[in-house]
Formats: C-alpha cells, structure tokens, sequence
C-alpha cells in the first residue's frame, strides 16, 4: 500500500467519513508487493489472519533472504524459520540488532517483549500452549513450536523427554498438562506420545511427528501412521517435523478462544 493511499484513509477516518472497523479491513485486504529478487511481499497479512508473514528461508537465494526479512522488518517484528548456520552468518550480518536460535534454525529481528527471555533454558513448564516431546532427539521441532509461539507473544511452556518409554516421567507435570488450552506433542520413533495425553487431558492435542528413530520409524513415516491412526479423539496431526505449523495452529487456537473485550 502506497503512503497517498494509507494517508487518504487515515484522513477519511480523522474526518468521520469512514469508520475505523471499515479501515482496519481494507488495510487487511491489501498486499505489498515487491518484485525485487522475485518476492510478492505480504505486510498486511498480521491484519487480516492475526499472524504476520515469517519468512522460510530454505531454498532462497542469499539477496532474496535478505530482502525478504530486510523489507519485513521496516513494518514491524520478523521471524524467519529454517534459517541454516550460513544464512544465519549473512542475516546477523545486515541485522546485528537479530538473534539467531540454532536448534530451532529461527532468525528473529524483534518479537514479544520477552522473546528472548523465553528462548533461555531452563524453559518454563507450563502455559496456556504447551509443547511436550517424547525424547530429547525431539528438541529441535519442539523449539521451532516454542520459539514462534513467544515470537508470538503467547504463553507457552515446553516439557522434554517424557515418552511412553517412561511414562512415570509426565507424573509431575499431570497439573501443567490439565492447566493447558492446547497441548503440542512432538514425537519421532513409533509416535504414541500424542495418543497417551490426549486420553489424561480435555484440551486439543496437535500432533507433530518428528525425522527420529531407526529403520522405518527414521523419517517420521512411521510416527506419522501412529498419530493418524490412533482412538484417541481430540488429536489432529501435523506434517513430519512441522513445529512452526503447530505453533500457528495453536496460536489461532488462543486467539479464537480469548473472551471478548466488553
């Protein structure tokens, strides 16, 4: 959006002419675009889905990378995802006020007031979403969910290594589990986790199967039949090491869900 056209429906609204509700919509239907590097640039999509624009970064191009976050961040917070350790170097590079997460492979420029608080271990336990893996070979997904969770500004709260290996180990976190309005579980080799918390708790479980494991299990294929097919209702399933798309599945989850403002 041009700066005549943002200008004339700031003044329709300054003049009575057009309601802020009417603005807040059209503002949420327009699309920047920018053909620089071949990017069709979408700043408007916080406004119009909730959830801004992150930018993946694998596959892109070195210019295309940089012009993608660089012309992101003029409107705000940006997050890019499977961001790799030499696309990490370039982006710190042109953004030294960023910060880069190498197991979740996230690069941020700003975020929630306190992003990078919530991206230190020890993690907090417990929050409205709560990401639980099975082993601690799960980390990196579950982090992907975590990180653009508090990217996000959400209370979020991540649990590791609790799988049905030895399920005594989610006994203490029975009360953090109940407490949460959605529940992400990540888990690789034969994928039961989601299945063992949809069946404690009555809040949604989103089910994110993870590349670990040996034989048919290393992939994620076969976590992925596990959750597919498990009794369990209350389970929806992810793609194969899909964190980011569970955080944002759960990010409208909340978001749906808070009271309205009266």
């Amino acid at each position: 959006m041009s700066n005549p056209h943002l200008l004339h429906i700031l003044s329709e609204i300054a003049e009575g002419r057009m309601q802020p509700e009417t603005a807040l919509e059209l503002l949420g239907s327009q699309t920047v675009c920018d053909t620089l590097n071949g990017l069709t640039l979408d700043t408007q999509r916080g406004l119009r889905t909730g959830l801004g624009e992150v930018v993946l970064a694998q596959g892109k191009s070195d210019q295309a990378l940089v012009a993608a976050v660089g012309a992101l961040a003029r409107h705000g917070a940006v997050l890019a995802s499977r961001v790799d350790q030499a696309q990490a170097t370039l982006l710190e590079k042109h953004f030294p006020t960023g910060r880069y997460w190498p197991l979740p492979r996230l690069f941020s420029v700003g975020g929630a007031p306190d992003f990078a608080q919530a991206m230190q271990a020890p993690w907090p336990q417990r929050g409205e979403a709560l990401v639980v893996t099975a082993g601690a070979a799960d980390i990196s997904v579950a982090l992907e969910a975590y990180a653009t969770l508090a990217f996000w500004g959400k209370n979020c709260g991540l649990v590791t290594d609790v799988g049905v290996a030895g399920l005594h180990r989610l006994a203490p976190h029975t009360e953090a589990l109940r407490a949460a309005r959605v529940i992400i579980a990540v888990a690789g080799m034969e994928g039961a986790l989601p299945g063992v918390l949809a069946g404690l708790v009555s809040c949604p479980v989103l089910a994110v199967p993870a590349s670990v494991g040996y034989g048919i299990g290393s992939g994620g294929f076969a976590a992925l039949a596990t959750m597919l097919a498990t009794c369990v209702p209350g389970v929806a399933v992810l793609n194969i090491d899909n964190g980011f798309g569970a955080a944002a599945f759960a990010a409208k989850m909340l978001r749906r869900e808070q009271p309205e403002q009266g």
